[in-house]
């Protein structure tokens, strides 16, 4: 697996070290140095935010939306306990990023926590692990032991009156509960299914209390802003997109792997870093953000920017940065009945539309891959799809969705053939 680092998340990392994620090394990279600038300065809480606000960090998870902002809604005049909660169950098909930073740069996820309870006058947090990656859960325990020895964690914090509490939480392996709301409802030992919202968290979280959810890389790239400043990581990227961003590449290219590029870099330059395409094949296809995210063609994806705004404008969205790429051997339809089963296996089942909905999706792609299909069938999908989309609790519906429309916008012709000829237009299936 390749890294390519530009310098925030993985900065100064020796990946050839086995000891890479230790204390000493991070420490010897310049970890911890923000926390200690915080401490021996005594930067407020609004001044903190501030420069979040300035970097214009979006959040890594997903959504995109602006970290200094979300930071700002949090409370911090109310008087019970507020919990900081970190999101790495990292399940989204494609995305493998949050895995690598928890096994190779932990520190710098708990420093950007600690940091981050500083800010919003937290004193708890938590940082629930995909349920499939224990080793890399009983690494993130050594870190923490690491940094409650050396004083960064715990109660008086540096010598200072700050006291914050890391616990790390092992998941169940459910994709349903990287939605954050679910995901407080499995930390608190309950069946991992969507909250109703509003409340939101930032007012009703975990155990009721306001609480802050924030993805691994996010966490992780804020010890850079604040030792380095907001404007400079605002500088690594472009404006409304700061900093450097993780893209897991996967598919059908040369050298499949994690890279840590600037916001804003063209999709031809993250494909040449990922060794151009497998076998020297043509590009057909990109889905650019995770599973969720609908594909794009390769033509458009080869004139589009790694950027939220752009992606967006392409008619997709970055998401998680799992960046799918597909050569001219792949075919459409059969590609869809993975990504539907998935969703159909997924759904927590709770709302009805996302229930019943994400098997007929699946049914309906699964016939037509069979050569079973029937014309109208086309326009079943299109009208199932109207019928799950923004009818569920969460996202999760959706995101079963967005797949079958970004191919049927496409690549319709696929799917007609298959029900035309009873076989697919691409050569071999």
């Amino acid at each position: 697996m390749t890294v390519y680092v530009k310098g925030v998340v993985f900065e100064g990392v020796d990946f050839d070290d086995p000891n890479c994620w230790s204390i000493d090394a991070y420490i010897q990279r310049g970890g911890y140095a923000a926390l200690k600038k915080i401490i021996a300065e005594g930067i407020t809480q609004d001044a903190i935010i501030a420069e979040l606000k300035t970097s214009s960090l979006r959040g890594r998870g997903g959504a995109g939306f602006p970290t200094g902002l979300k930071w700002s809604f949090m409370p911090r005049s109310f008087p019970g306990q507020k919990y900081l909660v970190c999101n790495s169950d990292e399940g989204e098909p494609g995305t493998f990023k949050d895995k690598d930073i928890l096994k190779l740069n932990p520190h710098a996820l708990i420093e950007g926590m600690i940091i981050g309870g500083y800010a919003m006058g937290i004193t708890v947090g938590y940082n629930y692990i995909h349920g499939e990656i224990f080793e890399v859960y009983t690494r993130f325990e050594a870190a923490l032991e690491e940094a409650r020895r050396a004083g960064f964690l715990g109660d008086n914090i540096l010598g200072s009156d700050f006291c914050f509490q890391l616990h790390a939480h092992h998941g169940y392996g459910a994709y349903i509960c990287g939605e954050e709301t679910a995901l407080l409802e499995s930390l608190e030992g309950k069946k991992g299914q969507p909250r109703f919202k509003p409340p939101f968290p930032a007012s009703f979280g975990l155990y009721g209390k306001p609480t802050t959810i924030n993805n691994t890389e996010t966490f992780a790239s804020v010890p850079y802003i604040v030792r380095e400043g907001g404007q400079k990581f605002l500088e690594l990227g472009k404006p409304n997109n700061g900093g450097t961003k993780l893209f897991s590449v996967s598919g059908h290219v040369n050298r499949p792997g994690n890279f840590e590029v600037p916001m804003g870099m063209p999709f031809a330059e993250l494909l040449e870093l990922a060794g151009g395409m497998r076998g020297g094949k043509k590009l057909k296809a990109v889905i650019p953000g995770g599973s969720s995210a609908p594909v794009l063609p390769g033509h458009i994806m080869m004139e589009t920017t790694m950027d939220y705004d752009s992606i967006a404008k392409a008619g997709s969205m970055l998401g998680s940065g799992a960046v799918i790429v597909m050569d001219e051997t792949v075919c459409m339809v059969k590609a869809l009945r993975r990504l539907s089963y998935f969703y159909f296996e997924e759904s927590c089942g709770q709302c009805t539309p996302c229930r019943e909905g994400t098997g007929w999706l699946y049914r309906v792609v699964d016939r037509i891959e069979k050569g079973e299909g029937r014309m109208e069938d086309l326009d079943l999908l299109e009208s199932v799809g109207k019928n799950i989309a923004g009818r569920t609790i969460c996202a999760l519906g959706d995101a079963a969705v967005m797949p079958v429309q970004g191919m049927l916008k496409h690549f319709r012709d696929e799917f007609q053939h298959h029900i035309d000829h009873k076989k697919c237009l691409v050569p071999g299936f």
